[in-house]
């Protein structure tokens, strides 16, 4: 899943633990204090598909204002990425591939 990541990690401080959580029913990490937002882009290249034309999407704004950071759970809880910790466990869906 890592290979289509598109955000990568230059720089990071020790110490953080690792959170494990799924990505369209794969295993993934983070790290402690990761948003969903950085949590997913670090594994896949998008947090969704778009509604109309089924594009992906991955965040505008970064702030939590543009509405673009929804990301679903597997149980089709809608959350804000960018705005959201990421959580041990959690499991979401991108939409890639029709996950």
């Amino acid at each position: 899943m890592k290979t289509h990541a598109l955000l990568h990690r230059v720089a990071e401080k020790t110490g953080r633990a690792t959170v494990p959580f799924t990505l369209d029913g794969e295993p993934a990490s983070a790290l402690a204090g990761d948003t969903v937002l950085t949590a997913v882009l670090t594994q896949c290249g998008q947090l969704r598909r778009n509604e109309f034309s089924g594009l992906p999407r991955a965040g505008f704004c970064m702030m939590g204002a543009c509405q673009d950071c929804w990301i679903s759970t597997d149980e089709g809880e809608r959350l804000r990425a960018c705005s959201t910790f990421i959580a041990p466990g959690m499991a979401l869906v991108t939409g890639k591939d029709g996950a």
